[in-house]
């Protein structure tokens, strides 16, 4: 819990924010694998950086601060964190995830974990009936994503959360497009809380790693165990990096979720685009839960434009704009799910789900608002007809 009432000076200060034996005000990069130890048996709270490092040891309990949770854990990359997260469960388990999770969590069940015996279903996590009836005897945990990747569907997570625990479930949340800024999982009822860190809480795309707060100890233990047999963790170097990104991230937040709402609202009104999906809309079928459960939309958004307009034209017409994989940097990115982001997922998954090949997801930066709008609207006239 942090001792300071704003989580903009959390951000700056809290966790382990200076060197307290030279006093620098940035935690140095302790670019060592392993540590002199005085004597068999005696070290000076460090023997080999897969288990701890300093400048890690920071970085995890600057993240704990800041989801309000006991201990957090830093990990290679997001995929490393959700792996560290699934090894959890045992041959026999059912995991619940969200109907439009990010597809590389979907892949590392589906390709991955299936071969050790743990299963999985796909579940409505905004539609309660729907949520329920897939809790039966060997569903041990649910992952969710809200706003979910890429259709931005808010679940009531303290609700769900309450369902789950009267039911003995695990509840992970993956809060990667949210962040601490906006929202905070452990605090509506999650026991687990995930980042991609790659992306906004890095914020500069120029580094790859995850992140891991838990709530209680023996969770806690647990999940440390997992981590150091494993070995998932992230150089002292990248460590640095991201805590350097989440002193800036309250101030770019602020940036990327005003251009988005702008935005959204100029999507909104374009006689080309048939759909927008962004939950800091009033008339988006999430706007009032999301409302409840965070600051505000964020700053993604997706959209489908009108069926005269070819939607892979879009993507070669942006000019300020890139076309990417990734999300959450200074600069907005453009992807497309179908072959981009949720290519793991199966055709008729995707379609049912409401994946669409004319899926366009965009990554809100901190550029200048008008002249993001005036390429996607160049954009949009450049796409033609089909």
């Amino acid at each position: 819990m942090s001792i300071y009432k704003s989580i903009d000076t959390s951000l700056i200060h809290g966790g382990i924010s200076m060197d307290e034996r030279t006093g620098a005000v940035n935690i140095p990069i302790y670019q060592t694998s392993t540590f002199k130890q005085d004597g068999i048996g005696r070290n000076r709270g460090y023997e080999y950086s897969r288990t701890q490092n300093p400048t890690r040891e920071a970085l995890e309990s600057l993240i704990a601060e800041l989801e309000e949770g006991r201990r957090g854990f830093a990990f290679g990359s997001g995929m490393a964190a959700i792996t560290a997260v699934l090894s959890l469960f045992k041959s026999g388990d059912r995991v619940l995830i969200s109907s439009n999770v990010y597809g590389g969590t979907f892949r590392v069940l589906d390709k991955v974990f299936s071969g050790f015996g743990i299963s999985y279903s796909i579940t409505d996590t905004s539609d309660e009936e729907a949520f329920k009836k897939e809790i039966t005897g060997d569903a041990k945990a649910v992952i969710i994503e809200s706003p979910a990747n890429p259709l931005l569907t808010v679940t009531d997570i303290e609700r769900i959360a309450r369902i789950a625990h009267e039911k003995g479930l695990l509840v992970i949340v993956d809060n990667t497009f949210m962040t601490p800024y906006l929202q905070r999982p452990l605090a509506l009822g999650a026991d687990a809380v995930l980042h991609s860190a790659t992306k906004y809480l890095g914020g500069h795309s120029d580094l790859v790693a995850g992140l891991v707060v838990v709530k209680d100890d023996e969770l806690a233990d647990r999940i440390a165990f997992i981590q150091n047999a494993t070995g998932g963790v992230p150089g002292p170097f990248d460590c640095f990096l991201l805590i350097r990104g989440i002193k800036t991230l309250g101030v770019r937040m602020d940036r990327h979720t005003a251009n988005a709402l702008k935005i959204a609202r100029f999507l909104k009104e374009h006689k080309d685009v048939k759909r927008v999906y962004y939950p800091g809309l009033e008339d988006d079928a999430g706007y009032e839960i999301n409302k409840k459960q965070a600051e505000n939309g964020g700053a993604m958004i997706s959209f489908e434009l009108s069926e005269e307009k070819d939607s892979r034209k879009f993507f070669e017409s942006v000019r300020l704009i890139m076309t990417a994989e990734s999300l959450g940097g200074v600069e907005s990115l453009v992807c497309h799910p179908a072959t981009m982001t949720h290519a793991s997922i199966p055709e008729d998954i995707r379609k049912k789900v409401g994946i669409t090949d004319g899926l366009i997801r965009l990554s809100v930066g901190i550029e200048d608002a008008d002249d993001l709008i005036k390429d996607i609207n160049n954009a949009i006239i450049e796409s033609g007809v089909k």
